[in-house]
């Protein structure tokens, strides 16, 4: 990033964030940023994100804080938006924050990474899934969750073993999360040997099908993947179910939101969806899960309990390297082990995990999602 690009985005910040409200913060805390986003179509994930990030900071505060110093958590809403996430990493920097939960859109999380990296902001997303950010060799920047191209070979090998259909077609939403997994399910599946049909791309934001559905009955296709978020793919289902279109649906952790089945409704019975394991069902997490639900939060969002981990690693890097130098930190976390909710997390090089699974889980209109086959 350029020193012009740098005070282009400075200017944007604050003109973006002129309204969010000034923060005080006391000598003795350690300030941890949780950004992601809070309005727009997929808030929804950001109160995920936002929910086990500051689930951990309250419980680890209860236990004495880090080294004698409490957890402080500063929230900003990027929106998922690419440039308002620039604001808010310029924000965070001129802050004083050193440490960073999210972001959560691959889109917003690739530019604030950025800033991130040349400022000396330890960032952790629990939920950006594109390989193209920790692609660059970056030392700031880690996640607790998978890769699309984990999640995108999980997603086809189990279409191509399990379901066999005769026709299929990929479909994603033009944006770098949606298409790079689309495009990852594509390949796994042609490596397969089974042919797509259709692969095409629609604008996030419609709300009119009509012309991919009648292209897709024209075709016959039997099954659809789709890559991108929940608002778009419900109402996809809703408009195929009105007008016909007897085809299987997919789509990643992205669409795994009941907001989904709110859109759809019983078109969205059967939805096949790729996601991080319940961590909340897991025994050990049992007193986890119900400290969520006795703040009548939801502990069985996808990217709640990653959250929560990214918070514990940021706390025990910082008491591994016994200091707050967000560098020493880095270091500390690339080389530690951390036993967390979602599983004892060590990072690659990269930043990211050495050891990520993703589920396929079958969605049900009005009860909870199952587990599908083994892949």
């Amino acid at each position: 990033m350029t020193k012009a690009t740098k005070q282009i985005s400075k200017l944007f910040a604050a003109m973006v964030l002129a309204g969010v409200a000034s923060h005080s913060f006391a000598a003795d805390t350690i300030k941890i940023g949780i950004a992601g986003p809070k309005t727009g179509p997929v808030a929804q994930y950001g109160d995920m994100q936002f929910s086990g990030a500051k689930m951990a900071i309250e419980q680890i505060n209860a236990k004495g804080g880090v080294d004698g110093k409490k957890l402080e958590a500063v929230e900003y809403d990027d929106a998922c938006d690419p440039k308002q996430a620039v604001a808010v990493a310029n924000k965070v920097v001129n802050d004083g924050v050193k440490f960073v939960v999210g972001h959560l859109c691959s889109s917003s999380t690739q530019p604030a990474s950025d800033i991130y990296e040349d400022e000396g902001v330890v960032m952790i997303t629990p939920a950006a899934t594109s390989p193209d950010i920790t692609n660059r060799g970056y030392k700031m920047v880690f996640r607790t969750i998978g890769l699309d191209s984990a999640q995108g070979p999980a997603a086809g090998n189990y279409i191509a073993d399990h379901v066999k259909p005769k026709i299929v077609a990929v479909l994603h939403d033009k944006q770098q999360y949606g298409e790079g997994i689309a495009t990852a399910v594509k390949k796994t599946l042609e490596g397969k040997g089974v042919k797509v049909a259709v692969f095409e791309g629609i604008n996030a934001g419609d709300k009119d099908f009509s012309s991919m559905i009648s292209k897709l009955k024209q075709a016959n296709v039997d099954f659809v993947y789709y890559g991108g978020y929940h608002p778009e793919l419900g109402l996809i289902l809703r408009q195929s179910q009105e007008k016909g279109l007897k085809a299987k649906f997919m789509g990643p952790e992205g669409v795994g939101n009941d907001s989904i089945s709110q859109i759809a409704k019983d078109a969205s019975e059967g939805l096949l969806v790729t996601l991080p394991k319940s961590f909340d069902q897991d025994p050990a997490n049992q007193k986890l899960a119900e400290d969520f639900k006795a703040k009548k939060e939801d502990p069985s969002g996808p990217f709640v309990f990653p959250a929560y981990s990214a918070v514990e690693v940021i706390a025990e890097g910082i008491k591994a390297a016994k200091s707050e130098d967000s560098a020493k930190v880095a270091e500390a976390i690339h080389k530690g082990t951390f036993k967390t909710p979602t599983g004892d997390l060590s990072f690659d090089e990269k930043g990211d995990l050495k050891d990520f699974k993703f589920v396929v889980y079958e969605w049900h209109f009005g009860k909870p999602k199952t587990e599908a086959s083994p892949q």
